[in-house]
């Protein structure tokens, strides 16, 4: 059973911080290897040329233990929206196909594809849940997998919705893209790290990951599973370090037509980062060893009182079926002016986000059942 984790944060004791969605803090343990690495700059001589490449390779391992794929499956990329590019880029269609998303996708994945659609000629489908529903996971997803047929060339949405919370059936979707020949890409920002994900076993033929949330990294950095449909594909820049020879700097102008195999080729330029790397891979290991499961298991029993709470008060949760427990937006009742309660709670130094109608409520392993009490007694003193 996994326990509170916040001695290993250096948080502010006197702040409420329930927004990891928005951005995670850093671990002290990260902190310091990113320190460290910034001292090693000091003393260049000491880099050897697998110093490029290994700090790489234990970040694409540790990344494939928590997706379940192959460490060659991992690409490192700077950001979703070069993810996306990269393997959009690869796929060609007639004119007249189909391209799908979600309402209210978060804007890199929405604009990669609404470029895709527009140089390729085909159609962005953009599926909504019911209006005016509390429970929006069980049609939605219904709408979305009833959308999906053999007009469809891509479909690319999240995992979990960012702003109202929802879980996408992903392995219902990845069936349904595989049956009719279409490909299956996820932003996986908002799940990786704290819940289960199996790329293999929901057929997603790209996965990106942005770093600085869930798996407790640093900004600018992303990481991608890419499957075998982009096996021959051509990468958005051509880097020396992505090919065959490039361990062996006396041969690099030799110029190896070949490129790393898997998803090396999709690898952005400069990979190595020295500071950035150490710090992944050191949220990566601890994200391991704490297991995916137990953090889900961990924000279920934090949020719980919340989540009674709201429905108390003539409110909303999502059902547990599509609901991530690390990331919940529970709608309250009208009577409550949101943006008056978003200054109570920041008057009360309570953190969190309000995405359209919700209260976007976000837990990781470093918050306390203080805090979801905090936040309740808020709500209450606005009611």
């Amino acid at each position: 059973m996994l326990h509170c984790q916040k001695h290993l944060f250096t948080l502010d004791p006197e702040i409420h911080y329930l927004n990891n969605a928005y951005r995670a803090p850093l671990l002290k343990a990260s902190e310091e290897a990113g320190i460290a690495s910034i001292i090693n700059q000091r003393s260049p001589h000491k880099f050897s040329s697998d110093d490029f490449f290994d700090g790489v390779m234990d970040v694409r391992s540790a990344f494939a233990k928590l997706v379940n794929c192959s460490a060659t499956d991992v690409a490192v990329v700077p950001s979703t929206s070069y993810g996306f590019t990269s393997v959009l880029n690869n796929i060609k269609t007639g004119k007249g196909k189909k391209a799908i998303t979600v309402k209210d996708e978060f804007p890199s994945g929405y604009f990669s594809l609404e470029r895709w659609s527009r140089e390729n000629d085909a159609t962005l489908q953009v599926i909504a849940p019911y209006p005016n529903q509390n429970q929006k996971g069980a049609n939605w997803n219904k709408r979305l997998i009833d959308a999906i047929d053999s007009e469809t060339a891509v479909v690319l949405i999240s995992s979990i919705h960012w702003m109202s919370g929802v879980k996408f059936d992903l392995e219902s979707i990845g069936n349904r893209c595989q049956e009719v020949g279409a490909y299956f890409i996820v932003d996986g920002t908002q799940s990786v790290g704290a819940m289960p994900i199996d790329v293999k076993a929901f057929k997603i033929d790209a996965f990106v990951c942005a770093t600085y949330k869930w798996l407790l990294g640093p900004y600018s950095l992303a990481l991608a599973f890419i499957g075998e449909k982009f096996a021959d594909g051509n990468p958005l820049e051509e880097s020396w370090m992505n090919r065959v020879n490039a361990r062996d700097f006396s041969s690099l102008s030799d110029y190896a037509s070949n490129y790393q195999p898997g998803a090396g080729r999709f690898n952005v330029g400069e990979t190595s980062n020295f500071i950035l790397m150490p710090m992944l891979k050191t949220s990566l290991n601890l994200l391991l060893e704490w297991k995916p499961e137990s953090i889900q298991e961990y924000a279920r029993k934090l949020n719980a009182p919340l989540r009674e709470f709201v429905q108390e008060i003539g409110g909303s949760v999502e059902d547990d079926e599509f609901l991530a427990y690390h990331l919940i937006s529970p709608k309250l009742p009208s009577k409550i002016d949101l943006p008056k309660l978003k200054q109570a709670l920041d008057k009360q130094q309570v953190f969190l986000s309000a995405r359209g109608e919700n209260l976007r409520v976000s837990v990781n392993v470093f918050n306390t059942e203080e805090d979801i009490q905090q936040l309740i007694e808020v709500i209450k003193a606005e009611l």
